[in-house]
């Protein structure tokens, strides 16, 4: 045992090693690592093992056991940002612990090496600042993690769901958008990290697990910084609901009772005020189904769960294509895909579709709903080709022409992709952003195609629009 470690803590006592870590809250990196250390560190790395190195004074690993493994704790450090809002999120998902493909699908979550590494995590947050240099990054926060037991229920259904896909042969196909807190991130130094799964000879993206970047902003915001143990605005109110049963399933079940009943019946059941014409009013809707009172749902903000109403028109369609942030041109034709916003979004957003049909008599009524997340081949093919498509038109200069009264431009259309276009986003013409080589232009989004969102819904594995 290092004689100088000891006499700084006790390497088999979590309390211990938690409150030596707390010396570190206000201090920078380069306070840590000394000026006479500096000189000698390269400006690459993990700021986390610069604190393993210099602070803790334990030999950096890559085996099974947490980093203390005495005292069973994992160190994770990791940054903040303040948002425009003025408010605290996660930088980026927190990585974990590689996926083995040819190991993990003998293992049970209760015998799992992600149980074993993660069960205890001392979470240490700096401030993240664009433009300031990694080791002058102020750290903040210090504190040991423990998953609650609700969200540990989650983690293990989510666990669950990476487990076996890779058992089914579909490692290839693991998405972040496939699970709720636990996600399943590539990682590596490129795309061309891949290896070998046990049930697939197509070679599968390295892959580890991550607390995604929603999930992560919680434990920040509420439990560290507020010391919130308990919500008011979850869906979950007992852990005893999800003995048998999923949340996702739990969620459908809440809603899909209701299958049937106008809209303003619902409003008028569960006592919503809301305005009808509110862009809010159907969200409201659905928050009152799932027994939650205030502005966010305590689960969806962790798993970063968007709801979306869609309306399906008695003749069977949908009217609307589905809208998502505008894109500054000046700023996607200097991304790459893999790191795209576009595809991030798209990795860490699950869906919860609320559906509504219009009878007969013009009633708009409750459907069902249903979890979703953009395919892995749709993400990596059609919408990776549309996205490129893009770029280069934007590059190239977007051409414009008259048809009528209407002016078009060749940006990718509904008709030229069957799942992605370009099209408008703006409150008015004047409502612009600056183009790479010069001059202004209408803002932009991307939008699903309102045929491709209809397809989703009636290919859904739960069960058949009747």
């Amino acid at each position: 045992m290092n004689i100088k470690k000891n006499l700084l803590y006790d390497e088999t006592s979590p309390i211990s090693i938690e409150s030596y870590a707390k010396k570190l809250i206000g201090k920078t990196f380069e306070d840590v690592i000394g000026e006479a250390k500096k000189s000698k560190i390269k400006n690459k790395g993990r700021l986390g093992q610069l604190l393993e190195k210099y602070y803790f004074l334990y030999e950096l690993n890559s085996d099974k056991n947490p980093d203390f493994k005495e005292a069973g704790v994992e160190l994770k450090v990791t940054g903040y940002v303040i948002n425009k809002s003025n408010k605290k999120r996660a930088k980026e998902r927190l990585v974990l612990n590689i996926i083995n493909f040819n190991e993990i699908y003998l293992e049970t979550f209760d015998t799992s090496s992600f149980l074993q590494k993660n069960s205890l995590l001392l979470l240490v947050f700096y401030h993240y600042k664009k433009g300031v240099q990694r080791l002058d990054f102020t750290i903040d926060y210090v504190q040991l993690f423990q998953f609650p037991e609700k969200d540990l229920k989650i983690i293990r259904d989510d666990w669950n769901t990476i487990v076996n896909k890779i058992r089914n042969g579909k490692a290839h196909e693991l998405s972040e958008g496939d699970t709720n807190y636990l996600g399943a991130c590539t990682k590596g130094a490129s795309s061309k990290s891949v290896r070998e799964q046990p049930f697939n000879n197509i070679m599968a993206k390295q892959r580890a697990f991550s607390l995604k970047q929603g999930y992560l902003t919680q434990i920040l915001n509420d439990y560290i910084i507020k010391g919130k143990k308990t919500y008011d605005d979850s869906v979950i109110k007992d852990i005893r609901v999800l003995d048998n049963i999923t949340f996702e399933q739990f969620v459908i079940d809440k809603i899909n009772y209701h299958r049937g009943k106008s809209i303003a019946n619902l409003a008028n059941e569960f006592d919503v005020n809301t305005n009808p014409t509110s862009k809010s009013y159907v969200a409201d809707i659905t928050k009152s189904i799932l027994g939650v009172e205030g502005k966010y749902i305590e689960e969806f903000e962790k798993a970063n769960i968007k709801i979306k109403t869609i309306r399906i028109n008695q003749k069977g369609t949908i009217k609307e294509h589905m809208s998502f942030p505008t894109f500054k041109f000046t700023e996607i034709i200097n991304e790459d895909w893999e790191s795209s916003t576009l595809r991030e979004m798209f990795l860490n957003t699950r869906f919860l579709f609320v559906i509504y049909r219009f009878d007969k008599f013009n009633d708009l009524r409750l459907e069902k709903c249903m979890f979703w997340n953009v395919p892995h081949n749709d993400l990596e093919y059609e919408i990776k080709e549309v996205w490129k498509k893009t770029i280069s038109i934007i590059k190239e200069g977007i051409r414009t022409k008259k048809v009528g009264k209407r002016t078009t431009n060749n940006l990718p259309s509904a008709s030229s992709s069957s799942i992605l276009h370009v099209r408008p986003h703006a409150r008015n013409k004047k409502d612009t952003y600056p183009l790479p080589n010069g001059g202004e232009y209408t803002k932009q989004c991307f939008w699903l195609n309102n045929s491709y969102i209809l397809r989703q819904i009636l290919n859904d594995e739960s069960e058949e629009i009747n």
